[in-house]
């Protein structure tokens, strides 16, 4: 019978083979050694063979597993520096508050996780005392991604180094009383300590491969070198599930980015068990990094591993050891020496006899304690190698155990993550195997002390003079004292005042023409990063191909095929464009890099970052949330934003929700502009709150979210008279009355206020004069800017009622004595307008385009919707048929006349 897996006749006629003979006689060898050494010893020699090749640099495929075994061996591993003594006793310090810490919370109710640091805890201090560059020193430092839930360790080491008091420890997840600390890593809670938010887990290693990217921008760009600058991110094993932890691994690896590493803390378990319960994490991350060409650097026994791998003269150990699977390994972590001489040495006569030169005690040392990730020169030999790779980001695989020192009752438990606390008799246990100078006597009516070896004593004056060296405190935030960037020249926002004549422009054309005049400019236009996810052409942007660079490490190493273009493809290593191929989220982490720039390095960057408003907000409102926690700064623009603009799409395209999802993040500030000249005003303002000077009382920690349109229509010149930009950033404004619109109403002509906010104006300007000269009824525009920001104006005032403040909201002000109803309008769901519902002292009315998108014309898709100048006529008679003011028959009537 045919061997399935054979390689056939005709698969060999696509390979050249020049020396048939000696092909055959390496294959003879290799069917040889597997006959008569076994399969084992074959396997073992094709293995050895394969990575000397790859050492040689021989082009053949990556193995993309090795043995579960350390990648760097003690004989090579370098020798640790400092004083091991003393960071052991700086680790048992950091440990044990961070236990406390959390379990005196307990008594709140307000949680906290213990195990993650005690399992990770040297994985962080070897980098504390040795490797992360704080912000003091020359550069910008590193940038640390903490795992969340690890952050009492970090807390706890911030106490020792009187960063902390132990007051604040003890409102650890107790802010309100505003001097306490926020449950994970959030640098609106916490600006001077936290960089980066990671708690929404997949975040964190996205964001941190963008960073990295973001760092070799500036330096290409001649902003500012930071290639001194690594970024390291702490992740767990179960956390890599996240399909956002390797969205990007491909991307990091393509641009060589050496100054990233990832450190996976691999304690095999997740939330609630097993990370891979029958097999094992360590290996399939090692397979899926090395085949994204990542360096990996495993580091997964400690020492006492060692006298059992020279025993192992068969390769027996090696073998055992990658075929248990993980959630075995984590039962070893709980059982004696009986059980685990019987289930893993039991299986293998060598395994047999190796287990009877082992004392008890040595079984119960390997496998219950000696780890790799738990012992500092293994964890320094690892970063060492990391940091030292060249050509490649690099991945630690450190094994640990999740609850290690805690005791028996934390370790490798499946419940652990859940567990908020320690008895004091658990404590008392793990004060003696830390060995820390705390007296029984300590513990005051059962609760837990804090321990501080005191200020002046040698573990803090280490732990000082080891982060002095290195730069200063770490983790921290920064932002250095720079002067507001001057504003750009007022001609390239004046422009858009005089309106378009009789040229039809989109509002996004608009934006894009207005980008495009602002990168010019010589104070600031370097510094805008213009962002999208391979969608310029759509928006328009192919112009700024030639004239600003797509930016790539490479530069352009081909000859683009529309060379011979005026608007060929460029890409160039000092490009400014992020063009990121089909990828919203990439995208929004590097937006969220940029906008953090004026924090990280000290550099403020513009990004804008253009996409289908439908693939933003709905796909991405994650990240959105983390930028705003980030104290982002930048903008947002939905394109071909609304239900009824884009023609043909269909539903998965037809966005109506956008501005719902943006109005529920604190730090957007949405905006639906209609005109090309709104869109200029607000940009020109944002730029003022964000980067210049800010007016008191206003957080230059914000994002703006513009939606523009891909119609193209008439832009109006801008209307003349005080206050229009004011109502513009608030979010509404008088566009017309019935009387400045040339329309000639009756001097007793009922009258309606219609408020339209995007391309919805226009239908509402079709029935402004429908109204007029077809039913005798008078109607004022009004431009709705922003319904969420004259919704936030109106709440801030309605807080103040409480504070027996008085004010009114702006809605409430812009629209005293208006006359008649109010009818709103605009392409999203009747949810966006009816945001101010409550605040307006007419009778409130709104149209919409709820439920879901489909594919037509624009015409068409209004009428469906409703929402067309028809169905804004005929809901106006309706309005004010109930006051009485037409007849009803008009109603009826109107909407027989429009087919509706």
């Amino acid at each position: 019978m045919t061997d399935p897996n054979a390689i056939q006749p005709s698969e060999l006629d696509q390979l050249p083979d020049r020396d048939p003979e000696e092909t055959a006689e390496w294959q003879a060898s290799l069917d040889a050694v597997a006959k008569a050494a076994g399969p084992h010893r074959a396997a073992y020699l094709m293995r050895r063979t394969l990575e000397r090749a790859e050492g040689n640099g021989i082009a053949l495929p990556k193995l993309l597993e090795t043995d579960y075994v350390n990648t760097i061996p003690t004989a090579a591993e370098p020798g640790l520096p400092g004083d091991p003594e003393m960071e052991a006793r700086i680790t048992a310090w950091n440990r044990w508050n961070a236990a406390a810490m959390v379990t005196r919370g307990s008594k709140y109710g307000v949680g906290g996780h213990i195990a993650t640091f005690a399992s990770a805890a040297w994985l962080y201090e070897t980098g504390f005392n040795h490797f992360f560059k704080g912000k003091e020193a020359d550069g910008s430092g590193d940038q640390l991604y903490i795992q969340g839930h690890a952050s009492p360790g970090i807390y706890a080491r911030a106490f020792l180094d009187g960063r902390l008091d132990e007051h604040q420890l003890d409102n650890f997840r107790r802010e309100s009383g505003g001097n306490g600390l926020p449950s994970y890593p959030h640098p609106r809670r916490l600006p001077w300590l936290w960089e980066f938010p990671t708690v929404s887990m997949g975040l964190g290693p996205l964001s941190a491969i963008y960073q990295a990217r973001f760092n070799r921008y500036l330096t290409a760009r001649g902003i500012k070198d930071v290639s001194d600058s690594h970024v390291w991110a702490f992740l767990g094993d179960g956390e890599m599930d996240e399909p956002e932890s390797t969205a990007a691994l491909a991307l990091a690896s393509r641009e060589g980015l050496d100054n990233l590493t990832f450190v996976i803390n691999c304690n095999l378990q997740r939330l609630d068990g097993p990370v891979r319960a029958n097999f094992k994490i360590v290996q399939e991350l090692e397979a899926q990094f090395r085949g994204a060409g990542w360096n990996v650097v495993k580091s997964l026994w400690g020492n006492a591993w060692d006298e059992l791998f020279q025993l192992d003269t068969t390769g027996a150990l090696v073998r055992r050891l990658r075929e248990v699977p993980d959630a075995q390994v984590q039962t070893y972590q709980t059982r004696d020496a009986a059980y685990i001489r019987q289930d893993f040495f039991g299986k293998d006569p060598a395994l047999v006899e190796m287990a009877k030169l082992l004392s008890d005690d040595k079984i119960l040392e390997c496998f219950h304690l000696s780890r790799g990730g738990h012992e500092a020169r293994k964890v320094y030999a690892a970063y060492k190698a990391a940091v030292e790779f060249k050509g490649a980001p690099t991945v630690i695989l450190a094994q640990t155990v999740k609850g290690h020192t805690l005791g028996e009752g934390f370790a490798s438990k499946n419940a652990n993550h859940q567990m908020k606390k320690l008895s004091v008799d658990e404590f008392k246990t793990m004060r003696d195997l830390l060995e820390l100078p705390i007296k029984d006597s300590d513990f005051v009516d059962g609760v837990v002390p804090y321990g501080h070896p005191g200020a002046d004593s040698p573990e803090v004056r280490y732990l000082q003079e080891c982060r002095a060296a290195l730069g200063g405190p770490a983790p921290a935030r920064r932002v250095h004292p720079v002067a507001p960037l001057p504003a750009p020249a007022e001609k390239a926002f004046a422009s858009f005042d005089k309106g378009s004549g009789q040229q039809n422009v989109a509002t996004t054309m608009a934006f894009v023409r207005l980008i495009k005049d602002l990168v010019r400019d010589k104070e600031t236009g370097r510094r805008w990063v213009p962002i999208v996810p391979d969608e310029a052409r759509t928006f328009g942007m192919e112009s700024l191909f030639p004239s600003l660079g797509i930016y790539s490490p490479k530069g352009q190493t081909y000859e683009p095929v529309d060379r011979d273009q005026l608007m060929y493809y460029k890409e160039a290593q000092n490009g400014q464009i992020l063009n990121e191929g089909i990828t919203e989220a990439g995208s929004m982490a590097d937006f969220i890099a940029a906008s953090t720039s004026y924090a990280t390095h000290g550099e403020a960057m513009i990004p804008f970052y253009i996409f289908y408003s439908m693939f933003g907000w709905q796909r991405t409102a994650d990240q959105m949330w983390q930028l705003g926690d980030q104290l982002g700064r930048g903008f947002l623009v939905g394109a071909t934003a609304g239900r009824t603009t884009l023609t043909g799409e269909g539903l998965q395209h037809a966005d109506g929700h956008s501005p719902v999802i943006a109005a529920t993040n604190p730090a957007a500030l949405t905006y639906d502009p209609a005109f090309a000249y709104e869109v200029a005003t607000i940009v020109r303002d944002g730029i003022r709150r964000m980067y210049g000077e800010a007016a008191p009382g206003e957080d230059p920690n914000v994002f703006y979210y513009l939606t523009v349109y891909n119609e193209p229509l008439p832009q109006p010149a801008k209307p003349s008279g005080l206050g229009i930009d004011e109502g513009i950033v608030k979010g509404l404004y008088r566009f017309n009355t019935a009387e400045s619109a040339g329309l000639s109403p009756a001097a007793n002509a009922p009258r309606i206020q219609l408020l339209g906010s995007g391309t919805a104006i226009h239908w509402v300007l079709k029935a402004q004069r429908m109204l007029a000269e077809e039913w005798g009824v008078a109607a004022d525009v009004w431009s709705a800017t922003s319904w969420t920001e004259l919704r936030r104006d109106a709440l801030e005032a309605d807080a103040g009622l409480l504070r027996g403040e008085e004010r009114v909201p702006y809605v409430r002000q812009a629209l005293h004595g208006a006359e008649g109803p109010v009818l709103a309008v605009s392409d999203y769901m009747r949810q966006v307008p009816d945001q101010i519902a409550q605040w307006v002292e007419q009778d409130w009315s709104s149209l919409g385009a709820d439920g879901f998108g489909l594919s037509d014309t624009r015409e068409g898709a209004r009428r469906h919707f409703g929402v067309d100048a028809e169905s804004v006529v005929v809901a106006a008679l309706a309005q004010l048929a109930r006051r009485g003011e037409v007849q009803a028959t008009a109603v009826k009537e109107a909407r027989e006349k429009y087919g509706l």
